[in-house]
């Protein structure tokens, strides 16, 4: 049976850009800040357990960072591929990719989880991790044995998007979420497993979206796509039309956890593990802070690639202006937000034992950080109209060119040869994300006026 609700989906993509970029990104949003809740959730309750363990918790976060990326970069190669071939109006082509990306996914969940297995260890010494390293491996070596729930989870959802569908991604992972809040403090505190606990229970978390969303497609069966072996015909160019966005779309979120480990390093250079907690812990909160943007920006590689397959280049450029228009409006309104509660904020995560002694950098952290958010807003859109058009390896230079480039060369000039220390590397960020977003947004809008001329 094909799911009404999801063939207009695939309808209202092709033929009102705005009302799809809306109607995808609601839902997004709600499932991004509920992906963000998973690491703020631990971090708020290990926080519990003093400044070293956050800390600890903290310098995995990275790796954490490049599980989630893997995950989000598959996802964003499937939605192209899938999105683009509904465009060209060729169902069985989408049936058979969707297939394509489910077992890419498990391909390549099983060689990432090998490889940090070896590798954790080695990677969080050279972070710096010093004497919190037993939290942090306690808490590392149980997230990345069950890597492969992380991983396909978030790839998984890339097959919804690509039909058009956010909204039931949703609500496995507001299942989810809740299932984690309820674990984390049993897990953590009664069964007295401390960071240990926080890892399992995000595990049996990523568990529980897989299992809803294999629900909808193998049991309840009334998506659009059929992801099933029957329909499964080993195709190069469907594989390598999710590679060509996928592959690049994770190495660039691999570059955001590379560079987390590089500032990581630089703030314990500059000052101490305090600040490392203080980074992590805020960044998270600018995660959430940001959601929307990246809710937005997500949804637009569906409604762009479908556009695409189907020639509507006019449609390209209405849904990149309406995307900026909108990412915009929130940016400010979060930023403005943000700065005048930041000590409120920073306090959820600072309230108790040891953490209070990063209170006041945390308050400082937030209120600066949020200056560079309206430019991500314009920045994000047009990182992801280059995903919508398959070209996942422009896309990946422009965020390595953002955070390894500007953003690093930035943060090192003015926190360690200019001398103005940790808030001099916040500002770092700041500036480099100023100036690499305004660069992306004039190459975005070049490459969609040059589609029009054809």
């Amino acid at each position: 049976m094909q799911s009404n609700d999801n063939s207009n989906s695939v309808d209202i993509m092709l033929g009102n850009p705005k009302k799809a970029l809306i109607s995808m990104s609601i839902p997004l949003i709600i499932s991004l800040l509920i992906s963000s809740l998973y690491n703020l959730i631990d971090a708020a309750w290990v926080s519990g357990l003093g400044a070293d363990a956050l800390a600890g918790v903290g310098f995995f976060t990275p790796i954490f960072m490049i599980l989630i990326g893997f995950g989000n970069g598959l996802g964003a190669g499937s939605a192209f591929a899938i999105s683009k071939y509904i465009g060209e109006n060729n169902k069985l082509k989408a049936d058979n990719a969707s297939i394509h990306s489910i077992l890419i996914d498990i391909i390549a969940s099983v060689i990432i989880t090998v490889s940090l297995f070896v590798l954790l260890v080695p990677i969080l010494n050279a972070m710096g991790v010093d004497q919190t390293i037993s939290y942090a491996t306690d808490y590392g070596n149980i997230v990345v044995l069950g890597s492969i729930f992380i991983i396909l989870s978030n790839a998984l959802y890339g097959i919804y998007r690509g039909e058009g569908d956010s909204t039931r991604p949703m609500y496995a992972m507001i299942a989810s979420a809740i299932l984690n809040m309820v674990l984390d403090p049993i897990f953590i505190y009664t069964l007295n497993m401390g960071v240990k606990g926080a890892a399992i229970a995000t595990l049996i978390s990523a568990i529980s979206v897989i299992l809803i969303l294999l629900y909808w497609f193998y049991i309840k069966n009334d998506t659009y796509l059929k992801p099933v072996l029957s329909n499964f015909k080993y195709k190069k160019e469907i594989g390598f039309d999710i590679i060509k966005v996928g592959l690049p779309a994770s190495i660039q979120l691999l570059n955001n956890a590379f560079f987390a480990a590089v500032f990581s390093a630089l703030l314990a250079f500059l000052s101490s593990t305090d600040s490392v907690a203080v980074y992590s812990t805020g960044w998270r909160i600018v995660i959430i802070g940001t959601t929307p943007i990246l809710a937005i920006g997500t949804a637009l590689i569906s409604v762009i690639a479908a556009n695409y397959g189907a020639k509507n280049y006019k449609n390209i450029q209405i849904a990149h202006r309406h995307a900026m228009k909108i990412s915009i409006i929130f940016a400010f309104a979060v930023a403005i937000l943000t700065n005048v509660f930041a000590g409120d904020i920073a306090s959820i995560f600072a309230s108790s034992g040891s953490s209070v002694r990063i209170a006041s950098e945390l308050t400082s952290f937030l209120a600066w950080i949020v200056i560079y958010y309206p430019t991500m807003a314009v920045g994000v859109a047009s990182t992801y109209v280059f995903q919508g058009l398959g070209k996942g390896i422009t896309a990946m230079f422009q965020t390595i060119m953002r955070e390894t480039g500007f953003t690093i060369f930035f943060a090192v000039l003015l926190g360690v040869v200019l001398n103005y220390g940790v808030w001099g590397a916040w500002m770092g960020i700041v500036l480099g994300e100023i100036i690499s977003n305004n660069i992306t947004l004039i190459w975005a809008d070049w490459e969609i006026k040059k589609l029009l001329k054809k």
